[in-house]
């Protein structure tokens, strides 16, 4: 049962209901019955309105973030906001945004200006980056399907560079050291042979490395670097032996042997449109008879097959002379320039840094020296300092060396791990990823690292660049009176952990070639 509350009349599904004066019939068509109350006569309904609601969002979130003191004000935006800066583009709407990774496969996206070039941008990362020194980075592009690389220059624009790139592809830009990338400029008897050197105008002329560049660098000047190379024939993994000369004009190659007759020079690429890369893994990707393969293709279009001009030489002495000689022909002046930026700039933008960060982080701390008996006194001299400081951590690491070497210690205890913290040392990496990461970052004299070796048990290897050339020298750990030492000349030099070996090595030869200059670092961004 259902109960209604006030007058109401019956209403029948599918019937018509027609008024007349007076009376009112009712049509039957359905038999459903269906109860519905006079609306005219019920009481009045209030129904709900829709309520214009005016927000304080913005006072309330401003109070809201305001009572609450932010633990990183230096991560947010001057305009009090919860985001980080590095999230946000800048005021400016010129900027654009890149990727850019590290040697961990890590990667930083940066806001660039359009005309930022490779030095601004590698500056920016080392500040961001937090990396103890500003000279010799540099941006590296690569192409890993290709199994392309390339340094740019400094004074390239990045954002140009980028647009050359195809949508598609997985080209990016690599932050890392690289020594290498002037060193022709203080070793030119290296990277230049004399053999290699003529002059285009003088056949019988010669010419040494030293003049070489003096007089590339002057106008009206002709050298030539000339030699044999193997040249990878297009959509075939085929190579042909073939006599090439590079002079200012362009990259052309001999139809006779070597000779420099005009009828006899084809024309293989002009320098003004052309980059030149090395070719990493050469042997797998592309069949090369050698590992020391580079290639130049077009440096305003995308990366095609038809464009590319895969060379592979003998040594890498050879290859480094023509990519070195690319890049001086190419730019010539402009690399000078690069040059001696490189050396003026970083090093007072380094030294300002330096001394701000001591007198910050450093002024509540005084060198004392307790070795007299009238108690401890203050070390005013800082060269004294610096020496105090030395002394005190190669005596930490001394004690440590004896305290893990003890001969009532366990089978299983092992020296001191020190350097497990240091740059230089790079873990289990193999032979070959060692040459890898020494070839990526230049091939100067004294680059190193050290690693476990692979093949010895708790043995481990310095890999040495020398010559443009990478050495292996094993350190291999021995026993003298009950305790535990490194060695590389089979005991008649020691050394208590492997840090001691490279401060040792970084000051005398010892057995080894040239001393150690420029520790191999890999960088996280």
């Amino acid at each position: 049962m259902m109960e209604v509350a006030g007058p109401w009349t019956e209403v029948f599904e599918g019937s018509e209901m027609k008024e007349q004066p007076g009376r009112a019939e009712t049509l039957l068509g359905s038999s459903t019955l269906t109860l519905a109350p006079l609306v005219d006569d019920s009481p009045s309904i209030s129904r709900s309105q829709p309520i214009l609601i005016r927000t304080n969002r913005s006072k309330a979130a401003e109070s809201f973030s305001s009572s609450i003191p932010n633990p990183f004000p230096e991560l947010c935006s001057p305009s009090k906001s919860p985001v980080l800066i590095g999230s946000l583009p800048p005021q400016s709407s010129d900027k654009h945004l890149i990727k850019v990774y590290g040697e961990d496969s890590h990667s930083r996206s940066v806001w660039v200006s359009p005309a930022a070039t490779a030095r601004e941008v590698c500056h920016m990362l080392v500040q961001t980056a937090h990396c103890s020194d500003q000279e010799n980075w540099a941006l590296l592009e690569l192409h890993p399907t290709l199994g392309f690389e390339r340094c740019l220059e400094d004074h390239e624009v990045v954002l140009e560079v980028q647009a050359t790139w195809s949508l598609k592809g997985d080209t990016r830009f690599v932050f890392c050291k690289n020594y290498a990338k002037y060193e022709f400029f203080r070793k030119p008897m290296l990277f230049f042979p004399e053999c290699m050197i003529s002059d285009s105008a003088d056949v019988s002329k010669g010419m040494t490395s030293s003049e070489l560049i003096q007089n590339l660098l002057k106008s009206g000047t002709c050298p030539e670097i000339q030699g044999f190379l193997h040249l990878k024939e297009p959509s075939r993994k085929a190579w042909k032996k073939v006599y090439f000369f590079l002079r200012r004009s362009g990259l052309y190659y001999s139809a006779k042997g070597s000779s420099k007759e005009p009828r006899h020079l084809n024309c293989v690429a002009h320098l003004d449109d052309l980059n030149v890369y090395a070719v990493v893994n050469s042997r797998k990707l592309y069949g090369a008879p050698a590992d020391f393969t580079f290639c130049i293709k077009p440096s305003r279009n995308p990366v095609r097959t038809q464009d590319l001009k895969i060379l592979c030489a003998e040594s890498e002495q050879t290859r480094t002379c023509w990519t070195s000689a690319f890049r001086l022909f190419k730019y010539g002046k402009q690399l000078q320039c690069n040059y001696q930026l490189s050396k003026s700039a970083p090093r007072s933008l380094e030294g300002s840094r330096l001394s701000d960060g001591k007198s910050k982080s450093e002024a509540s701390l005084v060198a004392m020296d307790f070795s007299g008996k009238a108690g401890g006194r203050v070390i005013q001299n800082p060269t004294e300092a610096q020496s105090a400081e030395r002394e005190e951590g190669q005596a930490w690491r001394r004690r440590e060396a004896l305290r893990c070497s003890l001969p009532n210690l366990n089978s299983g205890a092992r020296p001191s791990s020190i350097h497990k913290s240091q740059p230089w040392f790079h873990g289990g990496v193999s032979r070959k990823e060692a040459q890898r990461l020494i070839e990526k970052q230049g091939l100067v004299d004294g680059m190193f690292l050290i690693r476990e070796s692979q093949q010895h048990t708790q043995c481990f290897v310095l890999s040495l660049c020398y010559k443009l050339k990478t050495k292996h020298y094993l350190v291999i750990p021995c026993e003298d009176s009950g305790r535990k030492y490194f060695t590389m000349d089979d005991g008649l030099t020691l050394f208590i952990d492997l840090l001691q070996l490279v401060e040792f090595h970084q000051i005398n030869k010892g057995i080894l070639p040239v001393c150690l200059k420029h520790p191999c670092v890999c960088v996280a961004l």
